[in-house]
């Protein structure tokens, strides 16, 4: 056996594992990589702190959460017996009560309704301007920009106007059609189609006799799953959490009321806040019962995040990549 025959046997080479600077090794973790991580940690823990004590005062009594005895962050006195009692109270609110379960369905029929209308409108809407030549698809492109950019205040007082010229103020439907005006789903669906529907693909439908809406229906729905979960997710996110709409068009019924605008009369008809108002009602909110009520408000987001996670992180490259 020759030597270096020998050598070649007992010396790892280069790549091999049990060499100390190999990936993951120990020169891996240089100073600079150690202070990244420990500055991450640092952030992270300053936005889970106030989380998770958050989350904890809904499960606490307000007895306690004025004497300050519960620890930490209150988890001590966390139990499920007060997590009932507390949902009792908000549930209550109200003069029958269960005024805020139906702020919840409300909630759920303007967003998932607007939701369904702008996906029905964005994907035939960025399909044309993408890959239809027509004499107004710029123009279309960049009003379709310029209302993406524009406040939703700005749009607040002609709706009302609009909607109270129909006599409709008060009523869920007029929110549920404007909220199925969603500009930016329309802008995503053509990004989509522009990126992921080669130009080739739709000639060679046209070339075999097939017309517009069938290489819309046969072609182009059926690759657009991905961009339908983004529209989907953004329009009920940007309906959900929609304020100035529903405090103008259904601030006449209390009853109509969406959750976004219900949390604001939780508030001021609490103790906390508006003793004066407060003094006059039989049911009284503290601290525990208005975190209940927001922590509940935010499980339909939280719910619609994590189903859609997986096109989120996929969505994020709609544009970088043809074909």
């Amino acid at each position: 056996m020759s030597t270096s025959a020998a050598v070649g046997r007992r010396s790892p080479g280069p790549l091999s594992g049990s060499s100390p600077r190999g990936r993951g090794g120990i020169a891996a973790w240089s100073p600079g990589r150690l202070a990244r991580v420990v500055t991450m940690l640092f952030v992270a823990t300053l936005f889970v702190f106030p989380i998770v004590g958050f989350i904890a005062m809904a499960f606490r009594s307000n007895d306690h959460v004025q004497a300050g005895s519960d620890g930490f962050l209150g988890l001590a006195g966390v139990s499920l017996e007060n997590l009932r009692y507390n949902w009792s109270e908000v549930n209550a609110f109200g003069p029958d009560g269960g005024l805020f379960t139906q702020w919840l369905g409300n909630s759920l029929t303007v967003s998932v309704g607007g939701a369904a209308i702008a996906l029905a409108a964005a994907l035939p809407a960025g399909y044309a301007m993408a890959r239809l030549r027509f004499r107004a698809r710029r123009t279309m492109l960049l009003i379709t920009l310029v209302t993406m950019v524009m406040p939703n205040t700005v749009l607040v007082i002609p709706l009302f106007l609009e909607v109270n010229a129909v006599g409709a103020i008060g009523r869920l439907w007029p929110v549920v059609v404007i909220m199925g005006f969603f500009p930016f789903g329309v802008y995503l669906s053509y990004i989509h189609y522009l990126t992921a529907m080669p130009g080739e693909l739709v000639e060679a439908a046209r070339m075999d006799g097939l017309g517009e809406l069938s290489i819309f229906l046969r072609i182009a729905v059926p690759i657009s799953k991905q961009a339908a979960v983004l529209v989907t997710f953004f329009a009920f996110v940007a309906n959900w959490t929609n304020f100035f709409l529903p405090l103008a068009l259904l601030s006449s019924d209390q009853s109509k009321k969406t959750v976004s605008t219900g949390l604001q009369d939780l508030i001021g008809s609490s103790p906390l806040f508006n003793p004066t108002v407060a003094a006059g009602l039989n049911v009284k909110l503290y601290m525990p019962q208005l975190a209940l009520a927001t922590f509940i408000s935010m499980l339909p987001l939280l719910a619609i995040f994590l189903g859609a996670q997986k096109y989120l992180i996929r969505g994020e490259a709609i544009g970088a990549v043809k074909g």
